[in-house]
C-alpha cells in the first residue's frame, strides 16, 4: 500500500517540522492522533501533505514532547501519543505488535511475524514495518533480521544504529 494511498479521504489537521539529533522529521495529524512521523528523505515519505502547519497541535505537541524525552534518556511509553494509524488490517496489526519490543530490546522479522499470527510470513512482516508510518514513537527500528544484522530501515541504516546506540541495544 503507497502511504499517500493510506491517507485518501482522510481528514489531516496538522503537520510540523520537529529536530531531533539524526535529523528532522515530518509529524502528521489528524484529530484522532498522530498519523505519520517521517524522517525527511527517508523511504515510503508520503512527499508534500495537504495539511496545514501546526506545530502547537496537540498530537504533535505530544510527539515532540515524546521524542524529547526519548533523547533525553527516559523511557516514554507510546501510550502518551495518541495514534491514528492509516493502513491495512494486516499492517496495523505489525505495527501495534511493534509497540510491545521494550526500548533496548530487539527482536526479529520471524519473532514480529510469530507475534502476529494467522500465518504471517517474515518478508510480508517485514513490507509492513518498512511501511510503519511514525517513526522511533513506533519501533520498527528494533527488529533485525535473524542473523542480528540491522536488515532495511525506511530512515537509513546509520539512524537505526543511532537509534539502537541510544537505547543501549547495540554496543558502539
Amino acid at each position: 500500500m503507497r502511504m499517500k494511498t493510506a491517507f485518501d479521504g482522510v481528514p489531516l489537521v496538522a503537520q510540523a517540522a520537529i529536530d531531533t539529533p539524526i535529523g528532522p522529521m515530518t509529524a502528521l495529524a489528524t484529530a484522532q492522533g498522530l498519523a505519520g512521523l517521517w524522517f525527511d528523505a527517508q523511504a515510503h515519505h508520503p512527499g508534500d501533505l495537504d495539511a496545514p502547519v501546526d506545530p502547537d497541535d496537540a498530537h504533535i505537541a505530544a510527539a515532540r514532547a515524546w521524542l524529547d524525552a526519548y533523547w533525553a534518556g527516559d523511557d516514554p511509553s507510546p501510550i502518551h501519543v495518541p495514534l491514528d494509524l492509516h493502513g491495512t488490517v494486516f499492517q496495523r496489526a505489525v505495527w501495534r505488535a511493534l509497540c510491545d519490543i521494550a526500548p533496548g530490546h530487539t527482536c526479529t522479522y520471524g519473532e514480529v511475524a510469530a507475534q502476529v499470527g494467522h500465518g504471517a510470513v517474515p518478508r510480508a512482516t517485514g513490507t509492513a514495518i518498512g511501511r510503519n508510518p511514525v517513526g522511533v514513537i513506533v519501533p520498527c527500528h528494533r527488529v533485525i533480521g535473524a542473523s542480528g544484522s540491522l536488515t532495511g530501515y525506511a530512515g537509513g541504516l546509520h539512524r537505526k544504529e543511532r537509534l539502537l546506540q541510544h537505547e543501549g541495544a547495540l554496543l558502539v
